[in-house]
C-alpha cells in the first residue's frame, strides 16, 4: 500500500477532469473485483480507521459513492466518534439477581471445609442470617467446580490422611542394585514414613526378603517408635506379597491398626512413594554401590540427613525432626556441613 499511493497521487494530480473521472471509475471497478475475493466483512485496525476518516472527511457526501469497505452509515459513525455505541435503550434484565460473590465464596468454603451436603450448608447459612434456596447452593457449587454431595464428605481418603496425620505411618518396599563379588545383585529395603512430621525410618537391605526378615523389620520399627519416633496408631501398606500375616500380627500386637490398600492404587500411598524417590534420586543414584555394607551406610547417612537437616515443604520448609522454627539470630558465622563427599550439604549458624 505505501508503495502504491505516491505514484497514484502523482498521476491524478497531472490528469484533466475527464481523465480523473475515467481513472476513478477504473479504480472503483478494480476495488469491487478485489472486494469480491475478500470475506464479506473486513476488520480494520484503529490506525486504519483513523486514516480513512482523515482522508474521507473532506469529501463530504461524495463519500457515499466511493466507500465500499463499510457502509456510509458506519463511516459517518466513525467521523462522529460513536463507533460501537448503540442507540437502543438498555434492556432491563429480568429474573432473580445473581448471588453476591462474597456469599458464593462462603458457600464454597463451607462445602470444602466440612464436606456438608446442600441441605446442611443451607442450615449453616441460616444461622448466619443468610437465606438461600437449596437449588441455589447447588448451582453455586457447580459453578465453582465443587462436586456433588455423594462424592464429598467424610469418606474421602485425603480427609482420612489429614485427620490422622499425627498418628499415621505409611510403608513400602523398594529395591536397588549393588555390585558384589558375584556381579550385580538386587537388595530390598523397607521404608516407613510418619505422615504428620515426614520422619522416615529405613531398614537395612537384604538380598532375600523372607518372612523372617520382614517380621524382624516389623519389630525394629516398633522399637524405633517406642524409643524416639512419633506415635503410631495406623500403618498403611499395599498388598505386596512380602507383607506376611506375621508382619500384621506383630503390628496389631503393638496396638497399630493395619490399613491394607486396594490393589493397583499407588496414589493412595503417594507419601511413601515420594520418600522412596527422594532416597534414590538424592542419594543412591549418585554412587556405584559396592555391596550390602556400602548400601546400608549410604542409606543410614541419608536418613539422618533427611530427618535432621533437609527442609521439607510439607512441614513449613523445616527438617522433619525440628519441632518449630529456630529463634531469630543475626550473630554468628554461617557454616556448611557436608556429608557423603559433599553430595549432601547443610547450612547452619555457628553457636555464639
Amino acid at each position: 500500500m505505501p508503495s502504491f499511493f505516491p505514484p497514484l497521487f502523482k498521476t491524478l494530480l497531472g490528469a484533466s477532469e475527464r481523465q480523473l473521472v475515467d481513472r476513478l471509475q477504473f479504480l472503483k471497478a478494480e476495488n469491487e473485483i478485489l472486494r469480491s475475493r475478500l470475506p464479506k466483512r473486513v476488520v480494520v485496525t484503529p490506525g486504519e480507521r483513523a486514516r480513512l476518516v482523515r482522508l474521507g472527511r473532506p469529501l463530504g457526501s461524495a463519500i457515499k459513492d466511493l466507500i465500499t469497505i463499510v457502509t456510509p452509515r458506519t463511516f459517518l459513525r466513525w467521523i462522529n466518534g460513536r463507533e460501537g455505541k448503540s442507540t437502543r435503550l438498555p434492556v432491563k434484565k429480568v429474573g432473580r439477581p445473581r448471588t453476591a460473590e462474597s456469599i458464593e465464596q462462603l458457600v464454597v468454603r463451607i462445602a470444602t471445609e466440612t464436606g456438608m451436603g446442600y441441605t446442611k450448608i443451607r442450615g449453616e447459612l441460616n444461622k448466619l442470617g443468610i437465606h438461600l434456596a437449596r437449588n441455589t447452593i447447588k448451582n453455586v457449587l457447580l459453578r465453582h467446580g465443587v462436586t456433588p454431595d455423594p462424592l464429598r464428605g467424610e469418606g474421602r481418603w485425603d480427609q482420612f490422611v489429614k485427620a490422622h496425620a499425627k498418628t499415621l505411618w505409611a510403608c513400602d518396599f523398594f529395591s536397588i542394585k549393588a555390585w558384589t563379588t558375584r556381579g550385580l545383585v538386587e537388595f530390598y529395603l523397607l521404608l516407613f514414613i510418619h505422615v504428620g512430621s515426614r520422619r522416615i525410618f529405613v531398614t537395612p537391605g537384604t538380598k532375600h526378603p523372607s518372612g523372617g526378615w520382614v517380621e524382624q523389620q516389623a519389630r525394629n520399627f516398633c522399637m524405633h517408635v517406642d524409643d524416639d519416633g512419633p506415635t503410631a496408631a495406623y500403618l498403611i501398606h499395599d498388598r505386596d506379597g512380602k507383607f506376611t500375616g506375621s508382619f500384621d500380627e506383630i503390628m496389631e500386637a503393638e496396638g497399630i491398626r493395619l490399613i491394607r490398600l486396594p490393589g493397583r492404587s499407588p496414589d493412595l500411598n503417594a507419601i511413601a512413594e515420594r520418600a522412596i524417590r527422594s532416597v534414590k534420586q538424592e542419594c543412591l543414584a549418585h554412587f556405584a554401590i559396592l555391596g550390602q555394607r556400602h548400601l546400608n551406610y549410604l542409606v543410614a547417612e541419608y536418613v539422618s540427613f533427611y530427618n535432621e537437616c533437609r527442609p521439607h515443604s510439607a512441614v513449613g520448609h523445616l527438617p522433619p525432626c525440628r519441632d518449630g522454627p529456630p529463634p531469630p539470630r543475626i550473630a554468628g558465622r554461617i557454616l556448611c556441613e557436608e556429608r557423603l563427599g559433599g553430595l549432601l550439604k547443610h547450612y547452619y549458624r555457628e553457636a555464639a
